[in-house]
């Protein structure tokens, strides 16, 4: 017996394939040295995904950097890794080796880990920052576990609070004058790209009878009707386009996501960083809602979630991916609330025709935003939507900039997301609190004015 459980847990350990073995996975489960964070949980079955063999600490960085690496790059990067190699910061490593992300950020440690899987006291600004207050007057007195939540400082990510963006917005009215989310024109930046495939694809709309589906193939009634209503049918995208890849191929009737990917790459790069597909980039089998650990719909438990789960087989409607999507699955306070929301309102304005374009907030507004993608190579810009929701999750701070600014001025959105009772009602409401960063940014450039003032007084 204790040879057969030995062979069952060297098994479940040492193949690959025992992450999303039925029989197997249980193994590593028992293994696993602590619970993981939220942000990992999916895939902590697949060990391999971070740890290799006798790879110690730096190759657990390297596999922190392939995940998250580009994500903090965009983000400009406040502590970057320069930072710390540079020899005149050599003081500060021997406080806190910032060069590794497993000093601050250690897997299988539930009893300390914090927000943002951050397993280091509250105070760790401490160690670099103790005399803050010498160059800050106005810091004086304020405790180091504040500055990373008290809606003021990112430790890798600072942009929604740098104080000259600040400086900018201090007197932003609390709704903009026109609040419109960023617009998508994929004609206008089609006629900038060089390679477009308009043999294939023509920008012209099409009908029933241009359908290129083999004649033992052809689409039922109600596919079709879905797919004429589409962006695709409307752009010369036919069947052929998902169901063969290339002209003479063999015809696919359940075209996966790389059918998808062909055209929308970049949208899905980001549904595989994020959430909603990260078991896919590792190998494993798609995500499900019974995998989650926020509350789901007890109905949407063994949905597997890929480009169709949101967006339907042939309709492919946007609208309906933007808010039915997601409250076919979630189930938390904040996915119930938003039907109650005065955002829930605009969007149903909106579709309603009665308000403009744009001017409605739907749950992917916010989570699966709209922001402004580069072609490096062409030196393009176009407006994208982007499918990893964790690039505005948490912080809740970088929604500031590529959300909420679109439609609140800049104290109303840090007040809102530093209001947890706030959030939970889906925003209903007005903040319940304050945050300071706008008030010591104008007691700041007082103090600055009034120092250029006194040599004048004095003469």
């Amino acid at each position: 017996m204790t040879i057969a459980i030995g062979s069952y847990l060297a098994a479940g350990l040492l193949l690959k394939r025992s992450a999303d073995d039925r029989w197997l996975a249980p193994a590593r489960s028992m293994l696993l040295p602590g619970k993981t964070t939220h942000g990992h949980h999916q895939i902590e079955l697949a060990c391999e995904s971070c740890h290799k063999p006798f790879g110690g600490k730096q190759a657990l960085q390297e596999s922190c950097e392939r995940c998250h690496a580009t994500e903090l790059k965009s983000a400009n990067d406040t502590h970057p890794l320069s930072k710390f190699t540079d020899p005149r910061n050599a003081d500060r490593l021997e406080k806190l080796d910032a060069t590794l992300c497993v000093t601050c950020h250690t897997e299988h440690r539930p009893g300390i880990t914090r927000p943002m899987g951050v397993t280091l006291a509250g105070d760790f600004c401490f160690h670099c920052h103790a005399d803050i207050a010498k160059d800050r007057p106005s810091h004086a007195g304020l405790a180091f576990n504040s500055c990373n939540s008290a809606g003021c400082h990112k430790y890798h990510d600072n942009r929604a609070l740098y104080e000259d963006f600040l400086a900018k917005h201090l007197n932003d009215a609390p709704v903009a004058a026109a609040p419109i989310l960023p617009r998508r024109a994929l004609r206008e930046a089609i006629a900038q790209l060089p390679d477009y495939p308009a043999d294939r694809f023509p920008l012209k709309a099409l009908d029933a009878s241009a359908q290129d589906a083999p004649a033992g193939l052809r689409a039922t009634a109600g596919m079709m009707r879905d797919w004429l209503e589409t962006s695709h049918a409307k752009a010369g995208v036919n069947c052929g386009a998902c169901h063969q890849a290339d002209k003479g191929a063999a015809w696919t009737e359940r075209p996966g996501q790389a059918a998808c990917a062909g055209c929308h790459g970049t949208e899905t790069k980001g549904f595989l960083a994020g959430k909603h597909g990260m078991r896919v980039a590792e190998g494993l089998s798609p995500m499900t809602p019974a995998q989650a650990r926020l509350p789901m719909q007890p109905d949407a438990r063994d949905r597997q979630l890929g480009c169709t789960s949101c967006h339907g087989a042939h309709r492919f409607d946007t609208r309906k991916a933007a808010v039915e999507g997601c409250l076919g699955c979630h189930g938390d306070e904040h996915s119930l609330a938003y039907k109650r929301s005065p955002h829930y309102a605009l969007w149903q304005k909106e579709l309603a025709g009665t308000a403009p374009a744009g001017s409605g907030v739907s749950c992917a507004s916010c989570h699966l935003p709209r922001v402004e993608h580069r072609i490096e190579d062409l030196g393009l810009k176009r407006t994208l939507v982007q499918h990893n929701q964790n690039g505005t999750l948490q912080p809740s701070e970088k929604m500031i900039r590529p959300v909420c600014l679109s439609c609140h001025g800049l104290g109303f959105a840090i007040d809102a997301l530093a209001d947890r009772a706030l959030i939970s009602r889906n925003f209903a409401g007005r903040p319940g609190g304050h945050v300071d960063s706008l008030d010591m940014v104008t007691r700041r450039l007082r103090e600055l004015r009034d120092k250029r003032r006194k040599p004048e007084d004095k003469s």
